[in-house]
């Protein structure tokens, strides 16, 4: 990729040059990015703003699944869990630098357990059609403990194992903005909404932005305005119409992240009944396990959620009834919390993990569109519907989807897994070169994080910030907290070089990811 093409001088001159845009996106996570994809696809002039950094919010804080969604089934959504299963199917073909096949077991401990996990599984198989996996299968007692070891044996009567996909959340943002900016549209971050643009009949015509970096204001103008911002939502629905009636319901999720040395496994491990009425994940990820997660009701939505200490007990006793080695909170390496952006049900009050995950699309008078709810499994259906209802709503000419087949930047068919730059894709021989040349040490050797990767997520991958270095285009921050927090003057280093930045820069970025990262501390 040309580093001019992701400089950021060179963004905002695109921006401020553009005389008008077909459609203007604001949010840079699961769902902005799919539509800005969707967009670029049909052939519209498509720009994509984001106040933060590109998945800073939910779509970091995922549990690392690409998934059909077994607990959905449970619930009787055999529309989500068919729509989602494609979905995985397409993202496994789109990004298999990202995306792997993953084997899950349910341990059993009763015959009546065994019978309906195996139909449950069964069906779940069945719904995927011809992009499953592979078929779900029981497994005697031996073998479970095999498969699972450090898994809890009294009682054990065998396990079913079934196939879903894993992925890097944030990774795959960064691809998906990259494949914007290749595919000739433009997605950048820290440059935020401040007001939107009317016409004498009422009809949103642009917006006013700011770029936050520099303080400089912007103003485009747009055929067709989305508000992708997930748990923000209702705050540009207030820009739009002040008073508007509250569209979002947040569930705060939390995940813990421990050593292999707790579940040395390479399949995960899928907990099918907790006393909150959830399943619950142990997933192995970049040579650690995350183990999550939770379904917490929050009224105040903030960029930087904390995870209750609650809900760490909670996770950490259910994963400690089916291990033999009970993880403590001393154990955890990192914890990181998320908020669900649900679709606020009307009338009869429900439970929030009782609320369909399935996206809305609302259009306000002025013609603002909006999408509520979702899941990252279905970003590229989402952002297809949303073109769809775009097109109809404001009668343009109907165009075709083009995202089924787009391969996201990174796409590499030979991805070797064990090799630390795995996530690279298709760059992972460049930044090795680099890394070889280079000759320097580690910044991280537990982590297998490079000097050189700081000046490539400078130059080819938007990096701003320190955070936005060890928290989204590594995983440093979510791996182990402690770690990244040793590293962090290092980065801050290489950064304030490649940036041109000063010492007071640094300070303050060291301030800031301190603040930051003390909350994925135990």
């Amino acid at each position: 990729m040309n580093p001019e093409s992701t400089n950021r001088k060179n963004l905002l001159g695109r921006i401020t040059n553009q005389a008008q845009w077909d459609l203007l996106v604001i949010g840079g996570g699961a769902t902005g990015l799919g539509v800005a994809l969707e967009a670029i696809s049909r052939g519209y002039k498509t720009l994509l703003v984001e106040q933060a950094d590109f998945a800073k919010g939910t779509s970091s804080r995922s549990t690392k699944l690409v998934h059909g969604g077994v607990r959905y089934l449970a619930q009787g959504d055999v529309k989500l869990v068919r729509e989602a299963s494609i979905e995985r199917g397409l993202l496994h073909r789109n990004a298999p630098h990202l995306v792997k096949d993953q084997t899950f077991i349910v341990p059993v401990y009763s015959f009546w357990s065994r019978l309906k996990y195996s139909i449950g599984l069964k069906l779940y198989d069945r719904i995927a059609g011809k992009l499953s996996l592979g078929h779900s299968v029981f497994i005697s007692k031996e073998e479970t403990i095999k498969k699972l070891p450090g898994i809890k044996t009294q009682g054990l009567k065998g396990g079913v194992l079934y196939y879903d996909g894993q992925f890097d959340d944030s990774r795959l943002a960064i691809n998906l903005a990259q494949t914007i900016i290749e595919q000739g549209g433009v997605a950048i971050n820290y440059v935020k909404v401040t007001g939107l643009h009317k016409n004498a009949n009422g009809t949103i015509n642009g917006a006013s932005l700011i770029d936050t970096e520099s303080g400089t204001l912007l103003n485009v103008n747009a055929k067709a305005l989305v508000n992708a911002t997930g748990v923000f939502v209702d705050d540009i629905l207030q820009m739009d119409k002040p008073g508007s009636a509250k569209t979002i319901c947040a569930s705060q999720g939390v995940h813990v992240v421990l050593s292999k040395s707790f579940f040395p496994s390479e399949h995960a491990l899928m907990i099918p009944q907790t006393s909150d009425g959830r399943v619950l994940f142990a997933v192995p990820w970049h040579n650690k396990v995350v183990v999550g997660t939770t379904d917490t009701p929050i009224k105040d939505v903030v960029l930087e959620p904390v995870a209750l200490d609650k809900e760490i007990d909670f996770i950490l006793d259910t994963a400690g009834a089916y291990l033999t080695k009970k993880p403590t909170r001393n154990d955890v390496l990192s914890v990181f919390a998320g908020l669900r952006p649900l679709a606020a049900p009307q009338g009869e009050q429900q439970q929030t993990k009782e609320i369909s995950r399935s996206h809305k699309i609302i259009v306000s008078p002025s013609k603002l569109f909006t999408m509520l709810g979702g899941k990252w499994t279905t970003y590229r259906k989402m952002g297809e519907d949303m073109l769809d209802s775009i097109e109809k709503e404001l009668q343009w000419q109907f165009t075709t989807s083009g995202t089924a087949t787009m391969h996201i930047h990174g796409y590499s068919e030979n991805t070797n897994w064990q090799h630390p730059f795995y996530y690279y894709g298709s760059d992972e021989a460049f930044l090795e070169s680099q890394v070889k040349a280079a000759k320097s040490d580690w910044l991280s050797e537990e982590l297998h994080i490079h000097p050189q990767q700081v000046v490539w997520a400078v130059h080819y991958e938007m990096a701003r910030t320190v955070e936005d270095f060890l928290s989204r285009r590594t995983r440093a921050l979510f791996l182990d907290a402690a770690e990244s927090r040793r590293i962090a003057p290092d980065v801050a280093n290489i950064m304030a070089i490649e940036l041109g930045e000063s010492e007071t820069w640094k300070a303050a970025q060291l301030a800031a990811f301190n603040q930051v990262s003390e909350k994925y501390l135990l």
